[in-house]
């Protein structure tokens, strides 16, 4: 790669590799890319959350949404937004910087009734990018970092990343409890990027959090997963940090290789990693949920891969593994790969990232299945706004036994019948219309000429789909389209926990 890098801390989008090809079969889905377009998904409920664009991560705790917001609490201008040059570097007020709280009980009328300011949301410089919810604690936990000036129109400042966690009792009015840094056992501060809840099935009072760190320093010493303890957090206690991990070391010398997500099969015995630049590796992380260890012992990750490195799986894009999803009780991932414009690399841009499945029966040697994209992915003329600014590209999925709801950037909702990984189909797609304006445009992914740009994991609840487009808002799906089933069963299901229907899912798959 030449000197156009930018550094890891600007977006973690911005890795390249040239790998071997893939050797799965490819599906591509008919639709998604046009806004204003369905296929097999109904219109529930739809909050545009203020109009105010650059929305993060959805949570949600007994019909409350919980919204957090990729820029900060400052009035920068992004990148590329007129107002910058013609009224000055700040003015572009972002309105309503927090956590929005959303009443959604009545699902086809979500209301913000709520949002959580400073200090501890809407901060300058800061991002609330990442929430989950612990029901059984009414735990809700929010992950702060920096956020970029460059892809997040955010002010450029010193910020301590920190998780903070919320009492949602009252879940249309959390009260702060209190707030970790995430440190390594050496006491160096990690910087977190995604946040997976796990609740142990033996032990549901049990619950850790898997943190991906990235860094792309090959020292052993600089972790890229951390796993803390919160079990004891609602009570007052501090998480404990009981597992930590890197294999940056363990690959060729080349691009920005860096641990990008991670997510545990249910009894969290196995975690799939998406690895950056590294594609896909699988973990042992069974003595982290086997005995609890003892006060101050941080166990070392770093030998305990099951795919060595030069075994892992490889196909040609420009930054693979973003996303590693086991199927629910079978032995295959569903990876995601991540692409922006060029805008944030020159060989990013057109045919941005679409969907692999892997076999991992035999973890040591992973093996591609098939494909999926959709008509985008195959660039069909992209307009010069779409090329720099806009991505077509998979992002967050949730799995159920053969249904992989897929949040698709530009692409909308995908619904992608997963039964035969290797021959995969489209289900159904959502791509809403647009509002009409937001109060401000995301810089890397929503400047193009398709403003429709879905973002979050999505999230089963009671049969329905919540789902957040980061600037449209908040949507509220149900699903029709072929297994629909499969989802309107579903009491609750989310792919970064594995809460609600996980572990029966799990169960009766295998």
């Amino acid at each position: 790669m030449g000197p156009h890098r930018l550094p890891l801390a600007l977006a973690l989008a911005l890795v390249l590799l040239s790998p071997a090809a893939a050797q799965g079969d490819e599906t591509v889905g008919p639709g998604g890319g046009t806004p204003g377009t369905s296929s097999n998904f109904e219109l529930v409920g739809h909050e545009p959350l203020f109009d105010r664009g650059m929305n993060a991560a959805l949570a949600f705790h007994e019909g409350f949404v919980y919204v957090g917001n990729r820029t900060d609490g400052s009035s920068r201008c992004g990148l590329g937004d007129p107002r910058r040059d013609t009224l000055g570097l700040d003015a572009c007020p972002h309105p309503n910087p927090g956590i929005l709280v959303v009443d959604a009980t009545d699902p086809s009328n979500p209301t913000v009734v709520n949002e959580i300011g400073p200090p501890f949301a809407g901060n300058v410089s800061e991002t609330t990018r990442e929430l989950r919810v612990w029901p059984r604690q009414d735990l809700l936990m929010v992950a702060s970092f920096a956020c970029s000036s460059v892809i997040h129109s955010c002010v450029p400042g010193a910020v301590t990343p920190t998780f903070r966690f919320f009492d949602i009792s009252d879940p249309a009015n959390p009260e702060f409890v209190s707030q970790w840094i995430p440190r390594q056992a050496n006491n160096v501060i990690r910087v977190p990027h995604e946040f997976y809840l796990w609740e142990d099935p033996k032990d549901p009072d049990r619950a850790l959090l898997w943190i991906s760190t990235p860094t792309t320093n090959r020292n052993p010493v600089n972790a890229n997963l951390l796993i803390a303890d919160i079990s004891a957090v609602a009570d007052g206690s501090q998480p404990v940090l009981v597992a930590q991990g890197t294999w940056n070391d363990r690959f060729p010398v080349m691009g920005n290789v860096a641990l990008h997500s991670m997510t545990p099969t249910v009894d969290g015995r196995i975690t799939h990693l998406a690895y950056l630049s590294g594609f896909f590796l699988a973990l042992d992380t069974s003595e982290v949920v086997g005995e609890i260890p003892p006060p101050g012992q941080v166990i070392s990750l770093n030998d305990d891969l099951l795919t060595p490195v030069e075994n892992r799986p490889t196909w040609d894009n420009p930054n693979p593994g973003h996303s590693a999803v086991p199927f629910p009780g079978r032995p295959f991932s569903l990876i995601t790969d991540e692409v922006y414009g060029t805008f944030t690399a020159p060989d990013f841009g057109c045919p941005w990232g679409w969907v692999h499945t892997l076999q991992v029966a035999q973890p040591r040697r992973p093996r591609i299945m098939g494909e999926y994209r959709i008509p985008e992915n195959s660039c069909p003329a992209p307009t010069q706004a779409d090329q720099e600014r806009g991505s077509y590209s998979s992002h967050n999925p949730t799995l159920t036994r053969n249904v992989a709801l897929v949040t698709w950037h530009s692409g909308g909702l995908q619904a992608i019948d997963i039964e035969d990984p290797a021959h995969m189909e489209q289900g159904g797609w959502f791509s809403p219309t647009p509002l009409a304006m937001v109060a401000n445009e995301d810089p890397a992914l929503s400047m193009g000429t398709n403003k429709v740009t879905m973002w979050s994991f999505p999230i089963v609840s009671d049969g329905l789909i919540y789902v957040i487009d980061l600037r449209n808002g908040l949507y509220v799906l149900r699903y029709t389209g072929p297994r629909s089933g499969e989802v309107s069963g579903l009491d609750f299901l989310e792919g970064n926990s594995n809460l609600g229907d996980a572990v029966r899912l799990a169960k009766s798959a295998g």
